[in-house]
């Protein structure tokens, strides 16, 4: 497994990022840890979850999964380099109550300690959150952030789901204040299908030294090789690749870039991760196994290397915004 900073920082982490939503709502507890511990043994050291994660009536089911997981020891939590996010509501459904949710330094301070018990642990490496507040001034969470960081519960802050601008206003904030890092990753939705964060996310991330870390690199399943499983009776495709397989020039697309890889002789899943594992500015996408076999696929992926002509390919079938402004101006 190969390691990079994240971001700026000098803290090392696996350039895959091993994605715990699936621990709970479709794999069970014991499935959860096998697969942590395969995780573990191939070298991916950096786990992703949030404390929402379980959904619904089980919100904080996955931190839960993950502190378990500590509790059997083997220096399994000091080799492990995890991440968890706060902005959703944590309150029982219908029981929503206000300051529950996004970045009020009450909220932040409530989810810390919620997290840090669920998850068996005195610290979280990379404190992320989980989307903007359009309510809350930059000011107030990096003061809350500063706190937690003197109290040893947080080292790192990031960011999910931020546009390019809140990036800078956020690490801006962070300079004007002085003694605060400021954010030091950003988790965005970017693969092959969904190329808008080259515009403005990834430049605003590499000017301001942000790791960036994607998630669904395979869209949902849509890069996976979904047509082919159609045909061959396999698992249909639902959710986002299920809407846009309705689109019939999305469609194309997706079959033309099934018959490329299929000449290449390789698997629809595994180029869609060695893709982003060569863009500038990536630290590691997101992979999140349901099954042992998933986490072994995308293993196999961080040791492919993909040809100049099949890149090409690539490319052609799904090409990029272009740089911002000359892909909206001149």
């Amino acid at each position: 497994m190969e390691y990079t900073q994240l971001g700026r920082t000098g803290l090392k982490v696996s350039r895959l990022v091993l994605g715990t939503m699936n621990f709970g709502p479709q794999t069970d507890e014991a499935d959860s840890h096998a697969i942590m511990d395969a995780a573990l043994d191939a070298g991916l050291n950096f786990f992703d979850t949030a404390n929402v994660y379980g959904w619904g009536e089980n919100k904080g089911r996955t931190e839960s999964i993950i502190g378990n997981w500590f509790a059997k020891g083997g220096d399994r939590r000091d080799k492990v380099v995890l991440a968890t996010k706060v902005y959703g509501n944590m309150a029982a459904e219908g029981d929503a109550w206000p300051n529950h949710d996004k970045l009020s330094a009450l909220n932040i301070r409530r989810a810390v300690d919620a997290s840090l018990k669920r998850l068996g642990t005195d610290r979280i490496d990379v404190y992320q959150f989980h989307h903007i507040d359009r309510s809350t001034p930059f000011e107030e969470i990096w003061q809350a952030v500063d706190v937690l960081v003197q109290q040893g519960k947080i080292l790192y802050a990031g960011s999910s789901n931020f546009p390019g601008y809140k990036i800078a206003q956020a690490n801006e904030t962070a300079a004007r204040r002085g003694g605060t890092i400021g954010l030091v990753s950003e988790q965005c939705l970017y693969n092959l299908a969904e190329r808008r964060a080259e515009m403005e996310v990834i430049p605003a991330a590499q000017e301001y030294g942000l790791g960036v870390i994607p998630w669904s690199p395979l869209h949902g399943g849509l890069l996976g090789g979904v047509i082919k499983k159609e045909v061959e009776g396999g698992r249909r495709a639902s959710g986002r690749a299920a809407d846009s397989l309705a689109d019939p020039v999305l469609r194309g697309r997706i079959q033309a870039y099934e018959d490329l890889l299929d000449k290449h002789g390789v698997e629809p899943g595994e180029a869609a991760l060695a893709w982003l594992l060569t863009r500038p500015g990536i630290t590691g996408p997101i992979v999140g196994p349901r099954t042992a076999e998933q986490l072994a696929s995308a293993l196999r992926a961080a040791e492919l290397e993909l040809s100049a002509e099949l890149l090409a390919g690539l490319d052609e079938i799904f090409p990029g915004p272009g740089p911002s402004p000359e892909a909206f101006a001149w």
